[in-house]
Parts: C-alpha cells; sequence; structure tokens
C-alpha cells in the first residue's frame, strides 16, 4: 500500500509554495542547507554530531539570517521511519533543532536513499503534524521572494530517488540502478522542464536533490543525473545544484553551474576516490575532517549576487564563494 499511496502522490500535481523572509537580514532571503543528518535506529537517536550542527546552525540562522532550512535527505537513519507517528521524528528532529534560532524556522524536506529504504508517505504526512515540517510531495516547487526588491527566485526540490533508483549507502552499493517505476520517473522529469521553463524570469534558480551530480567522496558522480540533469541545469543557467548522500562538505563549479554538496549532518568522511571522475579544475572546496563535528551550508540570496558559505559545527567558516545572479 505505501507504494500505491506514493504512486498517487506522484500522480497529484506538486505544489508551489511562495516562501518569504520572516526576519531583515538586510535585503536577503537566507536558508541553511543541511544533508544526512538523520541520527540512529538505536538511542539516544542522535549523533554528536547531529546534536552539534543543530546547535551551530541555530547561531547561525541568528547570525546569519534563517528563513528557512533546505532539508537534503536521509533524514531518518537507517531505514527512515514506520509511519506517521513513529517516534524518531521526536528524538531525531524535534527534540534536537531546538536552539532559539532555529524556532518557528520551516523545514522544507526531500526523501534521501534510507527514508525510502522506510515509508517516505508517512514522512509527507509528517507535514499535518509538525508546524515546521514541509514535504508537500515527493518534488515541489519554493517560489522565493528577495525582499525589498523585484527579484524573485526559484527553488525546485527533486527527488532523486524516484527519479535515479535506489542504492545502498553502505556496503558495496554503488550507483543507482534505474527507478522502479520507470513512468513515474518520467512525469517527474516532464515537471522539472516544465518548471525551469516557468522560471525563465528569475534572477535565482537552484535545484535541489539528494544524489550529486557531481562529487569526489566515496559515491562519486551520480551517472543517471549526469546524463538526465546537466543538460538541462547548463541549458536553462541554473545558478546551483544543492545535494547531499556523500558524507561531507564540497563545492565544484562546471559550466557556469555551482554545485553545493552538504552531507556533513551526522557522519564524515574524508576519502577522495572519485577525484579523477569530475571534470578537471572543477573541485574548488572540499571537507570531510573525520575529527570536526559535522557541518552544513548557508545561502544568502540578494538581488545583486548569492553568497554560499561553508560552516564546520563549531561556526567556523570554511569556504565562501559569491555567484551572480542568471
Amino acid at each position: 500500500t505505501q507504494m500505491l499511496t506514493l504512486l498517487l502522490l506522484v500522480l497529484t500535481v506538486p505544489t508551489v509554495t511562495p516562501v518569504s523572509p520572516r526576519g531583515s537580514h538586510g535585503g536577503a532571503l537566507t536558508f541553511l542547507a543541511l544533508g544526512d543528518w538523520g541520527g540512529l535506529p538505536d538511542p539516544p537517536f542522535v549523533t554528536p554530531r547531529e546534536v552539534a550542527t543543530a546547535a551551530a546552525m541555530g547561531h547561525t540562522a541568528t547570525e546569519l539570517g534563517g528563513d528557512f532550512v533546505l532539508a537534503l535527505g536521509d533524514n531518518f537513519y537507517y531505514q527512515g521511519v514506520r509511519d506517521e507517528w513513529d517516534p524518531r521524528f521526536q528524538d531525531t528532529f524535534e527534540r534536537v533543532f531546538v536552539s532559539p534560532g532555529l524556532r518557528g524556522v520551516p523545514w522544507y524536506v526531500m526523501a534521501g536513499n534510507h527514508d525510502h529504504a522506510g515509508n517516505v508517505t508517512a514522512q509527507l504526512r509528517y507535514s499535518h503534524h509538525s508546524p515546521r515540517w514541509h514535504f508537500p510531495h515527493p518534488y515541489y516547487s519554493l517560489r522565493l521572494h528577495i525582499p525589498g526588491s523585484n527579484s524573485t527566485g526559484r527553488l525546485l526540490v527533486l527527488d532523486t530517488v524516484l527519479l535515479c533508483g535506489h542504492t545502498d549507502d553502505f556496503g558495496a552499493g554503488g550507483a543507482p540502478g534505474g527507478p522502479r517505476d520507470a513512468a513515474a520517473a518520467e512525469a517527474q522529469l516532464g515537471w522539472l522542464r516544465a518548471q525551469l521553463e516557468a522560471a525563465r524570469g528569475a534572477q535565482y534558480l537552484l535545484v535541489a536533490g539528494h544524489y550529486p551530480l557531481w562529487s569526489v567522496a566515496k559515491h562519486g558522480p551520480t551517472p543517471c543525473l549526469v546524463r538526465l540533469l546537466r543538460p538541462l541545469l547548463r541549458q536553462h543557467r541554473v545558478n546551483a545544484y544543492l545535494s547531499g548522500h556523500d558524507h561531507n562538505l564540497q563545492y565544484l563549479e562546471e559550466g557556469g553551474v555551482g554545485y553545493i554538496l552538504s552531507g556533513a549532518g551526522n557522519f564524515l568522511e574524508d576519502s577522495r576516490p572519485h577525484e579523477g571522475s569530475v571534470p578537471p579544475g572543477s573541485l574548488r572546496f572540499f571537507f570531510g575532517t573525520p575529527t570536526a563535528p559535522g557541518g552544513f551550508a548557508h545561502v544568502r540570496l540578494e538581488p545583486s549576487r548569492a553568497t554560499v558559505t561553508f560552516l564546520e559545527a563549531t561556526g567556523r567558516v570554511l569556504y565562501r564563494v559569491t555567484l551572480p545572479p542568471r
């Protein structure tokens, strides 16, 4: 029945949610991007890294602004949740992200491969239980308003597991082996193409999914996304693609598109076996120090520029890059 419910959801039209700034951070819309943050299935249901990252996100939201959090998947390790009343929602999410800076901040959520190992429909339904958990559809569009200007932005949230297939994070799991439902994958791709066309006038166009397009780390590039998504990102002059899945922080740039990988919310890995698998010169920044207490990315959209800041969970700025509007 879970697959049937998910299919029915896929057949409904994804929502477009308008997002306006909450605070006054100098004429900017700001958000935090956090992936692979989903705790553990046994008590205490969190890792020290997740707790440290949650605290640092609160400070950063206060200092740099945080109109929303973009959760980049793998929200609950290792098998997602069972149903919408699963205690993991409390143990790994509600009781962890409690800093004053995160109070009332909405989370926009996507599913990762570990979420798909459980009940994704339950995560969608949890939106009705929590005022800050927003997961309206497996893929959806956020319309971003940049304050004090006519500048607009679009953030298109994908389900890359439905698009490309499942993969096991741990063990020998390689690249995703193709979608379980080819028609649903094609429907998502058609929706994405239409959304990219519709956002022609937006100053900022961002796309996000759990699987990375480019990565130098353990999982490496996702061939399905390189094939299907990369031409669309370049053709529509997308500013950036945000992802998780590999458990580190990376920034790559290729063909005018910035690739923001933020998968350091729960685990950190510093191996880079796929350095030869990304375009030469594309990797600008990598952080996966195993002794570090986690990390995340912060994005600030202003009419004149977008600023991406990677932070360690100590609050230390690791890397910063500015991107021009389209």
